[in-house]
């Protein structure tokens, strides 16, 4: 005799079908997780790796987006995420800025503009090697066709535009980075001298102090011993 379909069993079912699929995805999930992270890391790495100078370690600053590249003690630079809205959806670029403010090389990490044309921006050689050493305080970071000193993809002068745009945005942060360091440096000159002030001011009254009062400081303390 068949089963009686009714709610109950649909549901019963309906239940079970979805606490397996739940099991398989958590399985699925789980196994690839490690080998996705993984792959992610080594294509981050291999971005900061084309955009600065060699570096020994690369902290990431996740409020700021950026990598902070050192070797030793020796500050290589900066390698900056920096993202903008090109002709067909975001693009994203890893933009390496040396401590004196040059861009030492960028790399686009991922874009969604359109094969043939602006999707050239990540395999167009003219246009990418323009970037490798390029200095805002020579060049103009804008395209010829507004006046600047970037030469545009042929055809694609929106996804040209987003690109620079990307590149000052991560200048910007650069600035900002640059500021904070500044501040945080004159700090610790100003507590420095402070120091050294107070006790210069210690030595001073040590000095000038007559012979008379400090051979009474002196009794009065052998006094308490």
């Amino acid at each position: 005799m068949a089963a009686k379909s009714n709610l109950t069993n649909m549901v019963l079912v309906l239940g079970v079908t979805c606490l397996v699929c739940s099991a398989v995805l958590a399985g699925a999930y789980a196994i690839t997780k490690d080998p996705i992270d993984a792959a992610a890391a080594q294509k981050t790495n291999r971005a900061i790796a084309q955009v600065l100078p060699h570096f020994a370690d690369a902290e990431y600053n996740e409020e700021g987006h950026y990598y902070t590249a050192t070797d030793g003690d020796a500050l290589v630079g900066y390698a900056i995420e920096s993202t903008v809205v090109g002709f067909g959806g975001n693009l994203s670029l890893m933009v390496g800025i040396t401590p004196d403010r040059v861009v030492y090389n960028t790399s686009v990490l991922s874009h969604s503009e359109t094969p043939g044309l602006g999707a050239k921006c990540s395999t167009d050689a003219k246009f990418m090697d323009q970037w490798k050493g390029f200095n805002p305080a020579v060049k103009k970071l804008s395209v010829k066709k507004d006046g600047g000193d970037v030469d545009a993809i042929t055809a694609s002068t929106i996804t040209s535009r987003a690109y620079a745009q990307a590149v000052a945005n991560a200048l910007a942060v650069f600035d900002k980075i640059a500021g904070q360091a500044k501040i945080a440096g004159q700090a610790g000159n100003d507590a420095v001298a402070g120091n050294e002030e107070i006790a210069g001011q210690a030595g001073n009254d040590e000095a000038v102090m007559p012979d008379s009062d400090r051979a009474s400081s002196e009794k009065e303390e052998h006094s308490n011993e």
